[in-house]
């Protein structure tokens, strides 16, 4: 029997949300489908606009009987209407899980959703939805979270990771693992993984600084003096120093180390290998030195991020 996706929309949501309905249209089209029936839904039905100015035709709220009722994001926390709010909490209590994409959380969180529950959203709005919502438990640098039969997701693309990890939840790993391939994505970040990219961070102007950034990135297991990131990009080292620092604010050593714990991070969330192996494959001198950078990146030890990848995935 297939199932039921609603997706809940209202004026000025953001289009690339849609792209977890193509999860599920990917689906479909495998062997042994189709496994799910998806259906747009508004408030008043018609033709809604997102945020792009792109209308969208849904259905108005009926019968909140759904497997599943998703709540899109938009660019902006938007303001919801009572008739929204009541038709959300109705259809979570009539349907087997509930999700938000980005800003939807903040929806989920208006219609009582959320009360002692985890939850993620876009990274930048993540301390105001704590802040609104003191009850919740917002953990801001998350791909997704599943807290019981409360699903969450990131912004933006996030929604494709939360849609793959709903699939892989129905049908199991192989379908999942499939439908990536097809759309040409991960399969899948975890949902614990970072929302952020320390090559994002860092920011390059130049290709040259880029191309250094991306040569460290993939030896990280050297030790990578200055000379040979200058080298890497066709620099002397004095002209190296002088550009790096002028176009990501840091030195080539803290940089390094920036990929090196984000690497290491990676490792322990996805992995099962020992700490002092990690330290090893990402280039750090030894567990202490490893243990040191991870709290001035995060706060915590590596242990703790263990930890809390272990609790994650149970």
């Amino acid at each position: 029997m297939k199932k039921t996706i609603g997706l809940l929309l209202f004026p000025g949501f953001q289009i690339v949300d849609l792209a977890a309905v193509t999860v599920f249209e990917v689906a479909n089209a495998m062997p042994g489908g189709p496994y799910y029936e998806t259906q747009m839904l508004s408030e008043h039905g018609g033709a809604v606009l997102s945020s792009a100015g792109v209308p969208v035709v849904t259905q108005r709220f009926d019968a909140p009987g759904f497997d599943t009722v998703m709540v899109a994001g938009a660019m902006e926390v938007m303001p919801s209407t009572p008739g929204f709010v009541a038709f959300l909490r109705d259809a979570s209590l009539a349907s087997r899980r509930t999700a938000s994409i980005c800003t939807g959380a903040f929806q989920l969180a208006e219609a009582g959703l959320l009360q002692g529950r985890r939850v993620t959203t876009h990274w930048a709005l993540a301390r105001e939805l704590q802040r609104q919502h003191p009850h919740t438990r917002v953990e801001e640098d998350r791909i997704f979270i599943e807290d019981d039969h409360v699903w969450s997701s990131a912004g933006m693309t996030a929604c494709i990771d939360l849609a793959l990890a709903l699939v892989e939840a129905d049908y199991g790993v192989e379908l999942a693992r499939a439908v990536a391939r097809k759309m040409v994505v991960y399969h899948r970040r975890t949902g614990g993984q970072s929302q952020f990219s320390a090559l994002l961070e860092l920011e390059p102007k130049s290709d040259r600084i880029q191309t250094a950034l991306t040569y460290a990135k993939r030896n990280l297991r050297k030790a990578l003096s200055v000379d040979e990131l200058a080298d890497a990009a066709n620099l002397s080292r004095r002209q190296f120093t002088r550009s790096f620092r002028l176009e990501t604010g840091q030195s080539p050593a803290k940089a390094v180390e920036t990929l090196r714990v984000e690497a290491a991070r990676t490792m322990i969330e996805e992995g099962n290998h020992a700490i002092d192996v990690v330290a090893r494959e990402v280039g750090f001198d030894d567990p202490e030195r490893m243990r040191r950078a991870f709290i001035r990146a995060y706060g915590v030890p590596p242990q703790a991020v263990k930890r809390a990848a272990r609790t994650s995935a149970a």
